[in-house]
């Protein structure tokens, strides 16, 4: 999965980076189909908003939080993402599911040419 991760009015640490990747890897216990997911991190005086996006398939889950700890936004985020994800796998699993698993595996899979790869 592909994270990526925008601090807007202040610079990302390395532990927040690392404590938000965990937390959105963790996401994959909830769906296992996540293409990839943004992460947009900001600080306002004394407000801390976090924002995150999953890219699943054939939609976008978003959830997002403020709060005066950056942590606290980021878990907040997370708990309604988690939430949402529950119930987008309960509506997938009445559709076809060889279906959904050909398109995530064509929209992970790094697109190369074996002509120009050189061996």
């Amino acid at each position: 999965m592909n994270i990526e991760i925008t601090a807007r009015h202040f610079d990302l640490t390395p532990e927040l980076r690392a404590h938000v990747e965990k937390e959105v890897e963790g996401l994959t216990r909830f769906f296992e189909n996540i293409v990839s997911s943004e992460v947009i991190l900001g600080v306002e005086k004394y407000r801390q908003s976090a924002e995150i996006k999953a890219r699943v398939y054939n939609a976008v889950i978003t959830g997002s939080a403020n709060s005066d700890d950056m942590y606290a936004s980021i878990e907040m985020a997370i708990d309604k993402v988690k939430k949402q994800l529950k119930k987008h796998k309960g509506k997938l699993k009445l559709k076809n599911p060889e279906k959904i698993n050909n398109v995530v595996g064509n929209l992970t899979k790094p697109h190369t040419n074996p002509d120009e790869v050189d061996i």
